[in-house]
């Protein structure tokens, strides 16, 4: 395999590659680690590389392992391999390394699976970017004046710019599917409690909101990965036809760019020609209470994170160490009353009980992933004399996501569709918990009808724009 079918091919072509002498983990780690010298100057995807502790283990791994070889990021948030400096896109954090590995990076490893260093994200993984004043911005791979969307954003920009096939996410609000449709990738988020919850949310409140995964370009990437972490994945069998409800644009009634509606409207169209029954729908349920309760637990997550750290480092965050939407998101977490975070789980609670109405009728629900086309960079800067207003923008530039987070539903976003400017646009699918294996099968014929790596950014492997096109 030469440099370019290294950047092209999946995870599961590396391993097999490996597995049959044509190439050694040893080169293929080598391979990644340069393509990430070279493009990470261009997009800044990366925070810590791990060359060193990469090839060391590259010389040791177990070849028979599903994934053996194929080099990954770690996201710098929640996921930690001790020895390895841990920041969450934080200046407070600057300096802590980790000092043990966590259960997600073990059983990573007992895939085959090697991190060649650590992802870019915002400051405490908090927005749909993976700027922060810690570690500066992170660039879109289709365009470089753009956001590769967050917060898993530095993942979704080295896996889309062909620096690895795979990458760590976590997701609490449409962290991997919205940098999965930013930059053309297959993003999967398990369901509520799949595998297990983060170690350092155990005990939080929002813990059922969050979980972990990858992005990668292939599905079958994502399932061998879901699979290695969790044995009870089922395989991913299709139904002769399912029941897809959809709508392209939320009940908050948040604009939709045309962009959006039009990869609905090209999904429900390939489905229907699929053999699939669509039918447009709305939602049950009052979704504006249920974002008010989200929202609550959401920032009380936030605010147990700083507390957390304050905890392990002994002191709190000193002058400038926080940017002030994270100081500002923290502070409205710590404003609510036990009594508020135990009715605002109430909330999501009563919201999974009436979505188990809405899957008797449907076994998929269809929307965009996004309300627009990936943004420019500065339209996640706060507003310094109001930054708590960049929640709603956020919420506004994603406000279909984060339904699957509230109930615990599996939910994908799929690369079907590409606008006039060339820019990704994702679809999002979600569907009953624990139905993971229904929406990998359907992402399969999604990527069999309407092959999606064809498309290749204009940073990708080696090749990058000149420096001057930085802007």
């Amino acid at each position: 395999m030469n440099e370019d079918e290294l950047a092209a091919s999946d995870g599961i072509a590396i391993a097999q590659a490996i597995r049959a002498g044509v190439i050694s983990a040893a080169e293929v780690v080598d391979s990644a680690i340069a393509r990430a010298g070279s493009l990470n100057p261009v997009l800044g995807f990366q925070v810590t590389s791990m060359a060193e502790t990469a090839r060391a283990h590259a010389a040791t791994v177990d070849v028979d392992a599903p994934l053996a070889g194929v080099p990954y990021l770690i996201k710098d948030h929640l996921a930690m391999q001790a020895g390895v400096r841990h920041t969450s896109g934080s200046r407070y954090l600057r300096d802590y390394v980790a000092t043990a590995d966590s259960q997600i990076v073990c059983d990573y490893r007992a895939a085959g699976l090697i991190p060649i260093g650590t992802s870019a994200t915002c400051e405490f993984a908090l927005l749909s970017t993976a700027d922060s004043a810690a570690h500066g911005p992170c660039r879109n791979p289709w365009d470089l004046t753009r956001t590769p969307g967050g917060s898993s954003g530095g993942a979704a920009a080295a896996v889309a710019a062909g620096v690895v096939p795979i990458a760590h996410g976590n997701d609490a609000a449409g962290s991997i599917r919205i940098p999965a449709s930013a930059c053309g990738l297959f993003g999967l988020k398990p369901s509520r409690h799949r595998a297990l919850v983060p170690e350092l949310l155990s005990g939080s409140p929002a813990a059922g909101i969050w979980s972990e995964h990858v992005l990668s370009r292939t599905v079958r990437d994502s399932a061998a990965v879901l699979r290695a972490r969790d044995r009870s994945t089922g395989s991913a069998v299709l139904p002769l036809a399912l029941r897809i409800g959809y709508a392209a644009t939320p009940p908050t009634g948040t604009p939709v760019d045309r962009d959006c509606q039009n990869a609905v409207d090209d999904a429900v169209e390939l489905c229907a020609r699929l053999g699939h029954t669509v039918a447009e729908v709305r939602l049950p349920g009052d979704l504006d209470e249920l974002e008010r309760a989200f929202l609550v637990l959401y920032t009380v997550g936030a605010a147990a994170w700083l507390d957390h750290w304050i905890g392990v480092l002994g002191h709190p965050p000193g002058p400038g160490e926080l940017e002030p939407y994270t100081e500002a998101v923290v502070e409205h977490g710590r404003s609510f009353s036990p009594a508020a975070i135990r009715d605002a789980l109430a909330t999501l609670e009563q919201a999974e009980r009436q979505f188990s109405a809405f899957w008797t009728d449907f076994d998929v629900f269809l929307t965009p992933t996004l309300a627009g086309p990936p943004p420019p960079l500065e339209f996640f800067r706060a507003d310094p004399k109001d930054p708590l207003e960049l929640l709603t923008r956020d919420a506004e530039f994603s406000p279909f996501t984060w339904y699957a987070n509230a109930i615990g539903s599996p939910a994908m976003s799929v690369p079907l569709y590409w606008n006039a400017d060339g820019l990704p646009i994702g679809t999002h699918f979600m569907a009953a918990h624990g139905h993971e294996d229904l929406l990998l099968a359907l992402a399969f014929e999604l990527e069999s009808a309407r092959p999606w790596t064809v498309h290749r950014p204009a940073v990708f492997g080696r090749h990058h724009l000149p420096g001057d096109a930085l802007i």
